[in-house]
């Protein structure tokens, strides 16, 4: 149970407390519209401060999945695959996905692929080869690494 109690302001109130919010860090609009429904901001009244927060520049959807895909990926080493995923379910379009994407340096992305390969494969006690390669793939692949990628990796003779 939520023990929040919705705020009421007034539109005025919650443009000043949502571009703090967003002057933060990079939100999207889901996370504003959220963080509005919060303070007790609907409707036209949400909608209003969203077009406020765009047009003064808070909020920018490329800039927030640019961000995004950018720092998934070399902090948490994800992949593309659950960048995509990721950006997909907080609702931002096709075209500023297509835009994060371009800031993983593919030469980094395989770097990370291969150091995460060679760790885990490591880390595994198994004697049979096959059975830490599979693991090894099933692990990364849940990191959000492509399997095609992974298994083209695993199947080199040295990486």
């Amino acid at each position: 149970m939520d023990n929040k109690k919705k705020q009421n302001l007034t539109p005025k109130e919650a443009l000043i407390k949502a571009a703090s919010y967003c002057a933060y860090q990079e939100r999207c609009h889901e996370e504003v519209l959220g963080k509005l429904t919060e303070l007790g901001i609907y409707g036209n009244d949400a909608g209003n401060i969203l077009n406020q927060l765009i047009e003064q520049n808070y909020l920018n959807e490329e800039r927030f999945a640019k961000a995004f895909a950018g720092g998934k990926f070399r902090t948490k080493k994800w992949g593309r695959v659950k960048i995509l995923l990721e950006l997909k379910a907080r609702k931002i379009s096709d075209y500023c996905i297509k835009q994060a994407m371009k800031e993983i340096d593919e030469d980094e992305y395989l770097k990370v692929l291969k150091k995460l390969a060679s760790e885990k494969l490591e880390s595994l006690s198994d004697k049979n080869i096959l059975i830490k390669k599979n693991k090894t793939a099933k692990y990364i692949a849940s990191r959000g690494f492509e399997v095609e990628l992974v298994w083209d990796l695993l199947n080199k003779s040295s990486f």
